[in-house]
Order: C-alpha cells, then structure tokens, then sequence
C-alpha cells in the first residue's frame, strides 16, 4: 500500500470517529477518494496481507527466536482495527506457513482472487451517502416514545397517551315520518259527526242511570217503594232493562273499546264494557239461580260507568273538531310552533304534519295501556278467588262485576278529554290550534320560548324620533342604515324600510357582515367599512361620539371610523305583550331573548315592561341561533293564526297546564282504580256486601271523580 493511501485511510478514520484520539491529518482529498478508500478497505488490508507473505524470507534450518515487534504508534493501530466488527479487534497475523516453493506470487494472487468475493458495482455518490446514513441510524436507532420512571418508584411507567381520534362526523336528525294524511277540513268534518253522534245518547243514558240511583237512595232513607223493595225479580228485571237501554244509548264505548283492543290498546272503554256485561249476566245469574247470594246486582253502577265513558269520548271528539275546524282555515298558516332543543319556536307556518302529530299515542293511552291489563286481570283472579274459591260458583259474576266497576272507574275516560277540549275550544277563540297531547307535550317539554324583535316590539310599537347627520348626505346615510338594519335582520328592518319609501333611498350590498357581542354590526359598504349599533359600542370600537348626544336607545352609523349620524329610536311597549309575558311567569316558562337589535336587552325590558319578568340571555352566537331557528319549518306541533306575542304565550302556556293537569289526573285515577279493585276484593272476599252496596260503590267513584273535574277548571286559568 502507498503512503498517499496509507494518509488517504487515516483520514477517513478520522472523519468517522474523531473521538479516537487520533491527530488531524492534512485535508487534502475530496469525498468520492474518502468514500473508495474506506468502501474498498477490506480488499487492500487483504492485498497487503498477500504482499507480505510473498516477500518473507525464507525459514531457516534452525528456527531463529522471535523478533521483538516494533511498538505500533495510534495510527497504526487505529488502521490495522479499522472496519472490522467488535469480536476481531485483536491485529491481524501473518500466516503460519509460507506458500509452497513451487507456487510463485501471481499463482498466490490468482488463488486469492478467486476465493475473494467480487468487488460489486460502482455505487454513484448519491447511493454511497444514503447507504452509509441508512447503516448508521440502523446501528444508532432510538425508540421515539422514551420509557420513564414514576416519580417515587422504580417502575418503569407506560405511555399511555394516545391521540384523539378525530371528530365523528354529526348525524343528521332523523326526520319523523309522516303517516298519510287526510284534508283538515274533512277530518273535522268527521269529528263534528263523531260529536254529535255521540252527545245525542249521552243525556237519555244520564237520565237512564239516574233512576235506579234515585230508587236505592229512597229506599237507603226508609222509603218502602212498591214493586222494587219487597220484588227482588221485578228489581233485576228493572235493573237489566235499564242496563240495556244503556248499553244500546252508549254503544261508541263498545265501537271505541273493540277498536283500539283490534290495536293492542286496553284503555277504560275496554273495562267499562265488560264490566256491563258481567252486570247483565249477574242479573240473569239471580233471575235463574237460587244459589247466588242475595246481594243488590251492580247494574246501576255499570250504567254510569258507561255514561261516563260515552261523556269523555264526546269531549275528546269536541276538542279535536275544534283543533281541526281552526287548522283548516288556511292552507298556508302564518306561524307554526314546535319544539327545539332550547324550547318551544314560532316558525313560518306549514300544514303538513299537524294530522300526523294529533294522532300519535299520548300518554293517558299509554299509561292505561300499561296499567289496566294488570287490573284486568286482578278482577279475574280476585274474582275466582272470592267465589270459586269460596264453593261460591254463583257469585263470580257478582264479584267480577263490582271488580270491574271499581277498576274502570268514573275518571280515567275523563283525564285527557275533559281538559283538551277546554283548552281546545279556548284556542280556537283565539286563533289557535294545538295537535293533541303530542303537540301540546312537545312544545312544553322545555319550560322555555325563544322570543325575538317582532315577538317583543311588534310593528307599530318602534318610532324613529329624529335623525341627526353629520357631514354626510342624508340620502346616503338612509340607505347605509336601511343595507345594514336589512343584513342583520333585526326588527329594525321594518323601521328603516319605511324610512326609505317616505324619504328616499337604496338598498346596497353589505359585504362581510359581522354580529358584534358588544351590541353592534359590521360590514363593509362600496368599500366602506360601516358601523352601526348603540353608542357603548361605537366607543369601543374608537369612534368619536359628541358628548351632548345622551340616548339610551339611540342607533349609531359611522364609516371608516368616522360618526356619520345619529338615529333616535323609541320602543313603545304594548299591553298584550305584557300580558304575555306576565302569563309565562305564572306558568314558570323562562323566555330566551334571541333578538337582534342590540337596543332590546334585558334592562330595556324591565324597563319598558314588568320589573318583576325574568328572561335568559344566552350569548351571541346562541341568539343568531335561535333567531335563525324562527326561519326554518320543522314538525307543526302548534298552528297560530294572529299575530303577537300573547297567542303565542297562551298556546305554549296552556299546552302546559293541559299536560301537568292531564298527568296529575291520571295518576290519582289509576291509583284510584287500583285502590277501588284492593277494597272490593277485601269486601267480596268477606261476604260484607252490606258494605259493598253498589249506592257506595258509586260515592266511592265520585270522590275520586272530584280532583279530575276540578283539574279541568284550573287547565284554562292562566
């Protein structure tokens, strides 16, 4: 090997582990020479190694001893252990015995090639960079996630972090389907039938159930009344005539009872029915059998179980005729209410869902749905057990009839009908309409009403009291006023608008428009970079105000920061919205202010109206919102056909009255029903039917009767 190579290793050497201790040799090579002499150096160590075998003397005939090897200095050392791997760091020797004579040194040098493996193709610089960078951080790589110990602890801790998943995408509410509806006004139509159809029985089966009510109470004070108290035959026949006239005259309660048992449906009407011909079969039992006990039949409770059922059905049937009769006046209704996830909303109106939401399962349905079968059929079992139990085969038709009577009860056929038709027939007065108890619960849900300008300040209630301009046309500051008013959709619209018919003007285009939490907007006006809003605002965005200007509700216009005018607003409150807002405090329903003119605040209105109303004031993205909301169509649950506030309050209000009082009710009937079932089991099974007389049995029924009539009074006082 020359010197020039011998430098030429060194160097590279040097250049990869300059840690080595090692002096710096002269830089005189360019990298291509670094990198060919540093590839190739496993071949020249080998070349080097067959060099000097052939060059060594001969042996002697007497081993000589060894030489002394020459102390090796750090290059050297350092350029006989360069490239070799960590285990083959000890020097190389040279080999034991020396070729043959025979073989000369190319004969070496050609034995030595062949067993050498090919030197490999010429690598461009490129390719020799990137295998030596790959080789090194192959060599040098370090895991990116370093472990860490717990503080306090010797525990290696594990990376637990991992990276948010992104956001799943939203899913779009589902609209709710529409089942296929029928005109409005035809089905109105079928409910004024419906109604009349069944009014016209109800006083005659009133009238039949009163008569042998009327008896038993005369014979209770002591009066002997001929062929009814000493004739038990020509009693019962009395009792199952009058039954019958009764279930002829009430023959909707049977319709209603075998249609909705045709829908998987058991409600009041299904108890009732039965529990008229269980009393017909009691009195035929005691005509035809000398076995059964000889207790009063339960004929004249079952009459009235009847009429009460045939009553709450003609209520029903009134108030969707009334809810129908006032949804098809238009077509197309001004405003419709429905339900958000803030409240009830005033919507633009539409026609089409309005049927599809009267005619869904309310929860009075429901609940019966749920409750009754279990009644059902404790009056069975409780039945048998009080007779058949009791070697009484005779009685159970006696029993099971008091059973039924005391489960099906005066009051449940009168929970929902009663106050949805006292509430319907109220809205029609006022130009309102309610979808049922589905309408009514979804719009009340929330105890809450997004409110906006026009809801609050009708028109006819803002007046502009003057202008003042400053260095500006009049002409140009009404139509920046009016472009900017028309932008953000504020009731203010309506104000500038009519400014600009009397006056003069035109509407631009307002580029970049922006809502502004301070009480303003922004926009930009054949590049002019408008402001408008109250004067808190103008200062806060360094507009120069005159300080004798002193408005509260005044409207300010600047451009490119500069004061162009001055707009003297007047809010004038209105009594019906007042009235409105009165209501909905003594309904608990919390108004959420949605309104866009940046004068309508909370202190405005407790100023203008009642100290005492509280509204939610949500920030300004959730009132651009809400008032957005107002533009859209969702599920009518509610038509509205005035304008104003109060028909409004008054439809949300009273759908809320309807749904408490239609619960409370409920409850204390069901309750009612299953204590009356519990008390005439406890009778029957002790024979006490002195006790049991069907003139109680009817007290008890109307005493709990009592709370759901005055519940249907309170549903219209608000």
């Amino acid at each position: 090997m020359t010197p020039k190579d011998e430098h030429t290793l060194y160097d590279t050497l040097d250049a990869l582990a300059p840690d080595t201790g090692v002096p710096e040799a002269e830089e005189d090579y360019s990298l291509e020479e670094i990198l060919a002499e540093y590839g190739a150096d496993r071949e020249h160590r080998l070349l080097e190694d067959v060099e000097r075998a052939v060059s060594a003397p001969p042996p002697a005939a007497e081993p000589a001893p060894p030489a002394q090897a020459a102390p090796q200095g750090p290059a050297e050392q350092v350029r006989e252990t360069a490239g070799k791997e960590p285990a083959e760091q000890a020097p190389r020797q040279a080999p034991d015995k020396a070729p043959p004579p025979h073989e000369t040194a190319e004969d070496v040098v050609e034995q030595l090639k062949r067993e050498l493996p090919r030197s490999p193709r010429p690598l461009s610089l490129e390719e020799m960079v990137g295998n030596t960078v790959d080789a090194v951080m192959e060599t040098r790589r370090e895991p990116l996630l370093r472990r860490r110990l717990g503080l306090f602890s010797r525990r290696v801790m594990e990376e637990t972090e991992e990276l948010p998943k992104p956001p799943e995408p939203e899913e779009e509410a589902e609209e709710e389907p529409l089942m296929e509806e029928a005109p409005l006004w035809d089905t109105a139509e079928d409910f004024r039938a419906e109604y009349h159809r069944r009014r016209a029985g109800l006083p005659a089966a009133a009238a039949a159930s009163l008569i042998p009510t009327v008896l038993m109470i005369l014979e209770r004070r002591g009066f002997v009344i001929p062929y009814w108290s000493d004739d038990t035959q020509i009693q019962t026949l009395v009792l199952l005539g009058l039954l019958a006239l009764v279930c002829l005259l009430c023959r909707s309660v049977f319709a209603e009872a075998a249609g909705k048992l045709g829908q998987k449906r058991c409600v009041s009407a299904l108890l009732a029915s039965l529990a008229a011909l269980a009393s017909a079969g009691d009195c035929a039992v005691r005509l035809l059998s000398d076995q059964r006990t000889q207790a009063a039949p339960y004929a004249a409770v079952s009459c009235w179980v009847l009429v009460f059922a045939l009553w709450g059905l003609s209520r029903e049937s009134r108030g969707r005729f009334d809810a129908f009769r006032t949804a098809a006046l238009d077509d197309e209704p001004p405003y419709l209410v429905t339900e958000t996830d803030r409240g009830a909303c005033k919507q633009r109106g539409a026609v089409p869902g309005f049927y599809t939401t009267a005619f869904r399962d309310g929860a009075p349905e429901i609940w019966q749905t749920a409750v009754l079968p279990v009644v059902l059929m404790a009056t069975v079992i409780f039945a048998g057990l009080t007779s058949l139990g009791q070697n009484r085969g005779a009685d159970f038709l006696l029993n099971w009839s008091a059973l039924l009577c005391a489960g099906a009860g005066f009051a449940l056929p009168l929970c929902f009908a009663l106050p949805y038709s006292k509430l319907a027939r109220h809205l029609h007065a006022t130009g309102c309409a309610v979808a049922g108890w589905c309408g009514a619960e979804k719009i009340s849900r929330r105890r809450s009403m997004i409110l906006t300008d026009a809801d609050l300040f009708p028109p006819g209630t803002m007046q502009l009291n003057g202008v003042k301009v400053f260095g500006e046309e009049l002409y140009k500051v009404r139509s920046y006023a009016a472009t900017m008013a028309r932008a953000a959709g504020s009731g203010l619209e309506r104000l500038f608008d009519g400014l600009l018919r009397s006056e003069g003007g035109r509407y631009y285009t307002a580029d970049d428009f922006s809502f502004y939490e301070e009480g303003g907007w922004a926009a930009s006006i054949r590049g002019e970079s408008v402001l408008m809003g109250t004067a808190s605002f103008m200062r806060k965005m360094d507009v120069r105000l005159p300080g004798n200007i002193n408005l509260k509700t005044g409207i300010f216009l600047a451009a490119d920061r500069q004061l162009m005018a001055v707009f003297a607003v007047k809010y004038n409150p209105a009594e019906n919205v007042d009235f409105a807002l009165r209501m909905m405090r003594r309904s608990r329903i919390t108004p959420i202010l949605a309104a866009r003119d940046p004068n309508i605040t909370p202190a405005l209105l407790h100023r203008k109206f009642s100290k005492k109303v509280k509204v939610e004031y949500p920030d300004l993205t959730a009132r651009v919102a809400l008032s957005e909301a107002e533009l859209d169509r969702g599920m009518p649950r509610a038509l509205l056909f005035r304008e104003g506030l109060l028909p409004y309050a008054e439809t949300v209000a009273g759908s809320r009255r309807l749904c408490k009082a239609v619960r409370r009710a409920l409850f204390l009937s069901l309750l009612g029903s299953a204590a009356g079932t519990l008390l005439a089991f406890y009778l029957a099974g002790m024979r006490a039917y002195d006790l049991l007389t069907p003139l109680g049995l009817e007290a008890f029924l109307l005493l709990w009767t009592l709370p759901v009539l005055l519940m249907t009074d309170w549903t219209g006082r608000y």
